[in-house]
């Protein structure tokens, strides 16, 4: 079966945006009111868990990742029989991992006054806090959140952004009314394990009805187990080095420089994350077609899409740099008053964090394809152990400049240089990866020359009003970086490419 991916990656594109501008503005509004009502420690604390938390929930990563994989080839061939065996063992190992989690979680508790420096709110229990987190992050394993593996293969990720659209906005408003109404740390969190199980409950009725054909039955052959665990090994250390890159910087902020600047941190952060949200929407939409097109496509063709989806990707990263490196300062002042400031020089370093993150995205999209993930596993293990490392050494020097400086450092070097290596050795020829460094290189300095024009420019405008002042410099991050990537690009070769990739039903590789 051949999926419509123009249409698809559209679609998720709309209703992704959607979701995610809605689900970017009400977590801004929540820690405003957690400040107001409870005190910018209470905002540390949040950062704490949550990190600890993803920390642990890298036991399910690289599994659910291995799945949908290997739902690509019988989903396009028709085969339900191994689509609903791979189900089954799904919703088993999912099981099992729910229960890992918890065993791990409530192993963690005596350590926990470990993990913050200095004082913590005197009404606050933290064990009994941590304890809502883990329930929270336990619930899914057990709750059909298998599921939507189906949604995600047949590339209906718009689906998952309505659901959790409506449930996010739903908890995420009753959690201010709570906070106003009672000024309870409590009630507010518990409502987070109430409504994980409401998305759960109606993913789970809306992929039974929309793909009845696919039930939790049969079972897997011992050749197909033998590669899905093999994949399982490589993406799961793959997928944790990514997910628990914040936690530990959080983390390792908490224990050396205490809750207040780890809240100050996290609130830097949240606008950062929401920026990536928006640009996972690209990669999440193009997930499922990219598998389609390597199950169906040459190599050749797949490098040519790699080439005009990277064009447009880092161009829109550069983009969004812009906007991060000159609206933050004022942003964070008009939001948080200006006692919750990073230094400038911490900004731009996180700008830079931001950028690195996202070098590699478009071609990690045709690594996890050709599931790739067991030959990057050292390569993950080194990043997330130099992370580690370095964190603790420069974070012990510097502070914070150290802790964003560790995180660039083993981004780029194993992140990227050395996992662009492996997928090229393995897959699009080890000839073309000059070329590729090369473009990356191009992208990097025409975003950077941008982003200190747009920079210099914008700083010299500013109003009576703070709120003015954003408005002023949006309009200037729109208006320039706009005015000089035409300039830049407008004979390039990979334009002309990129304008017919984004018209209706064309497809790189048909012409």
């Amino acid at each position: 079966m051949q999926l419509d991916v123009k249409k698809n990656t559209k679609r998720n594109i709309v209703f992704g945006v959607i979701n995610k501008t809605v689900l970017m503005i009400l977590p801004f509004i929540v820690k405003t009111v957690i400040k107001t009502t409870l005190g910018v420690e209470y905002l540390g604390l949040n950062s704490l868990f949550s990190s600890i938390l993803q920390v642990l929930s890298v036991t399910e990563l690289g599994f659910s990742t291995a799945v949908i994989y290997n739902m690509y080839k019988p989903i396009a061939t028709g085969d339900n029989h191994t689509v609903c065996a791979l189900l089954h063992f799904y919703r088993k190992v999912y099981r099992i991992i729910g229960i890992a989690i918890l065993g791990i979680g409530l192993c963690l508790i005596p350590f926990l006054d470990y993990l913050v420096k200095g004082s913590y709110p005197d009404d606050a229990n933290l064990k009994a806090l941590y304890l809502i987190y883990l329930s929270n992050s336990v619930i899914s394993y057990f709750m059909f959140s298998y599921l939507s593996s189906i949604l995600v293969a047949y590339q209906r990720e718009d689906i998952n952004s309505i659901t959790n659209l409506v449930v996010q906005t739903s908890l995420q408003l009753c959690q201010v009314v709570v906070l106003c109404l009672t000024k309870n740390y409590y009630l507010f969190l518990i409502l987070m394990p109430a409504f994980t199980i409401i998305n759960n409950l109606w993913i789970a009725y809306i992929v039974k009805k929309m793909y009845p054909q696919y039930r939790c039955v049969g079972s897997l052959d011992d050749v197909i187990k033998r590669d899905l665990k093999k994949l399982v090994e490589g993406t799961f250390v793959q997928k944790a080095c990514a997910v628990t890159r914040n936690s530990l910087d959080s983390i390792c902020i908490s224990a050396f420089l205490g809750l207040s600047m780890t809240g100050i941190y996290n609130n830097y952060y949240s606008i950062f994350h929401g920026v990536t949200l928006f640009l996972m929407i690209v990669g999440t939409s193009l997930m499922g077609g990219v598998g389609n097109h390597v199950a169906t496509k040459t190599m050749e063709e797949n490098y040519e899409e790699l080439e005009t989806v990277d064009f447009l990707y880092m161009t829109l990263s550069g983009w969004c740099t812009v906007f991060l490196l000159c609206l933050s300062q004022p942003f964070m002042t008009m939001w948080m008053g200006k006692d919750m400031l990073m230094p400038i020089a911490v900004v731009v370093e996180m700008c830079l964090y931001f950028y690195v993150s996202h070098l590699g995205d478009m071609k990690m999209l045709y690594t996890s394809a050709n599931g790739l993930w067991w030959h990057h596993r050292w390569r993950s293990i080194i990043e997330t152990l130099m992370n580690l490392a370095l964190n603790i050494g420069l974070g012990m020097l510097f502070g914070v400049y150290g802790i964003v400086a560790a995180t660039i450092i083993s981004l780029l070097s194993c992140n990227f240089v050395w996992g662009t290596g492996i997928t090229f050795n393995l897959y699009f020829n080890e000839k073309r990866i000059n070329k590729y460094f090369k473009y990356q290189g191009l992208y990097f300095a025409v975003n950077t020359f941008v982003c200190i024009i747009t920079f210099l420019i914008s700083s010299a405008f500013s109003s009576s009003t703070l709120f003015l002042t954003l408005v002023l410099r949006f309009g200037l991050c729109v208006v320039i970086p706009a005015t000089m990537y035409y300039l830049i690009y407008r004979n390039y070769r990979l334009t002309g490419k990129a304008i017919e990739y984004l018209k209706p039903n064309k497809n790189i590789g048909d012409s």
